[in-house]
């Protein structure tokens, strides 16, 4: 039995959708879905009143979009951790929730393990990008052969295990998966991360992950 109940907000404009979400992260011991809403401006209120751990948020829906409900939460200072629910038509609006500030980005056609391990990674404070999403954000970011250049020397700063440690956080692992599949501590893994952070001048997992496709250190 887990100690720490994870609370979580659907929010979606579409019944079926809710309900099956609910049964689905009902069956994990450690998550609790205590509210639903079905349209932008009942999400706000909804999320103030309940003040969930974590927000499934949809980015298409009714009254307010996903995207107007993000910054007006972020607005009102609210602590719950936002994952954007997003299908592949949805790239031109991911840029821009990244700078709003949501903690993760889920494809809706995703499986239960993607959804679950991203609902977890949020609320222990850190991020989730599909790989898929993060190549649909790469899409929509300009660059040039000096800004190329740039990237290619933060790239050859990097030490043989950070450059593991950065293709494993592309391909949208935590942390402690990472130290399983290189045989390390996770502790090791952090300080790998915020190494990496630093040298390639990112603030967290969303950006590393968009930086490792943009370059071409992990593609698809």
């Amino acid at each position: 039995m887990f100690n720490n109940i994870i609370t979580v907000m659907i929010a979606d404009d579409h019944v079926l959708m809710r309900e099956g979400l609910k049964q689905l992260l009902q069956l994990e011991d450690d998550i609790d879905v205590i509210a639903q809403a079905g349209d932008g401006e009942e999400t706000i209120k909804t999320a103030l009143e309940y003040e969930p751990d974590v927000i499934l948020l949809d980015i298409n829906m009714p009254k307010m979009n996903g995207i107007d409900v993000l910054r007006r939460l972020k607005d009102l200072g609210s602590k719950s951790k936002i994952i954007m629910l997003t299908i592949h038509e949805d790239k031109e609006y991911l840029l821009e929730t990244m700078k709003i500030g949501a903690n993760g980005y889920v494809l809706k056609d995703s499986d239960a393990d993607s959804l679950i391990g991203a609902i977890r990674d949020v609320n222990g404070g850190g991020t989730y990008i599909q790989p898929s999403i993060a190549s649909l954000l790469v899409e929509g970011i300009s660059g040039n052969d000096k800004e190329l250049n740039k990237d290619l020397l933060k790239i050859e700063s990097l030490t043989k295990r950070e450059y593991e440690v950065l293709t494993l956080i592309a391909e949208g692992l935590n942390n402690k998966d990472i130290a399983d599949k290189l045989y390390i501590s996770e502790k090791t893994v952090k300080n790998h991360v915020s190494s990496i952070f630093k040298k390639i001048g990112v603030n967290d997992r969303i950006q590393a992950a968009i930086f490792a496709f943009k370059t071409n250190i992990k593609k698809i």
